[in-house]
């Protein structure tokens, strides 16, 4: 199986290895964070990135999207933005007497959304039938959204002043939440030293819309065992229990995971999942899910806590053999 694990699917290393260096380029000395918003891509899933202003969220964010040769948008956020600038809206012709519909920034496979929690509850709402549907409706009519469709977000964290926290519905739909983090020293003498470079252009990677479509098909395809998904829904069901989680994780959260670890056993070039992929994705993609009962003080900042009771979690349940 070794050997076949090498070579599993043949086409998916050199691309993905290029897409992580030009990720790489841009945000230096996070090669997990990295890693970890390609397989949220792969997985087909939405990325929040959270963290304190100035670390390279909106780097990150621009540069996933600009890395892959497809249709990309940016949308700064604020507390004055309506839901139609986000999806469109229906205008009269006078010319053609009739009524037509001009899509929104959303009509991307790429869609940025800079600070999404600056802006209203309103309007961040009108991301949740686009984030789990992949389409939006204006007007009683259904517009698809173009495939492949990814909504990268960022966000302060919910204590700074102007922000509106982003409600659980909202969370559950981003598969994955990401912290940047400081950069280490070595790393920011790199910045400093390469300040004012540009991002990489459009395609840098050398892949197209068509071959992230058959990468997350082959991701599909990685196997994965049952005592796995077994170990899956132990640690799920930990936190459905958790005397310090006033809500657990939700089976779209089930989902999120299984579909993570597919992905990362993909770029890593094996065929199968095996249980450290688990570990290794179970705060990123659970700890924005739970809902921390008001009486857990196990930390500061809410985030915190949540992924500190998954960690806690983590080494309660047994790991299959």
């Amino acid at each position: 199986m070794a050997a076949q694990a090498a070579a599993f699917p043949p086409h998916a290393a050199p691309p993905l290895a290029e897409l992580e260096r030009v990720l790489g380029s841009a945000v230096r000395g996070k090669a997990e964070v990295v890693r970890l918003s390609v397989v949220c891509l792969l997985a087909r899933g939405h990325l929040l990135i959270e963290d304190v202003p100035g670390v390279g969220k909106t780097t990150l964010a621009q540069a996933l999207a600009r890395a892959v040769d497809c249709r990309f948008h940016r949308l700064q956020f604020t507390s004055d933005m309506l839901p139609s600038d986000v999806l469109g809206v229906t205008i009269y012709n006078i010319r053609s007497e009739a009524f037509e519909f001009k899509p929104g920034p959303i009509f991307s496979n790429f869609l940025l959304a800079d600070e999404i929690n600056r802006t209203t509850p309103k309007t961040q709402s009108a991301l949740l039938e686009a984030m789990n549907e992949g389409q939006v409706t204006i007007d009683g009519r259904c517009h698809p959204l173009p495939r492949p469709f990814m909504v990268i977000a960022t966000q302060n964290p919910v204590e700074h002043h102007g922000t509106y926290p982003l409600p659980e519905s909202q969370l559950d739909r981003f598969l994955m939440r990401l912290r940047v983090g400081y950069p280490d020293p070595v790393s920011e003498r790199e910045i400093l030293r390469n300040f004012g470079d540009s991002l990489p252009e459009p395609a840098a990677s050398g892949l197209a819309g068509e071959d992230i479509l058959r990468l997350q098909e082959a991701a599909r395809r990685v196997s994965v065992d049952d005592a796995l998904v077994d170990y899956m829904l132990a640690i799920v069901e930990k936190t459905r229990n958790h005397e310090a989680l006033a809500l657990g994780v939700s089976p779209r959260g089930s989902q999120a995971l299984y579909r993570a670890a597919q992905a990362l056993a993909l770029i890593e070039g094996r065929e199968y999942a095996i249980p450290d992929d688990v570990k290794r994705l179970a705060a990123p993609i659970f700890a924005h899910r739970v809902v921390i009962n008001t009486r857990a003080t196990l930390a500061p900042r809410r985030a915190d806590v949540g992924e500190r009771i998954i960690e806690e979690i983590l080494s309660q349940v047994e790991v299959p053999l």
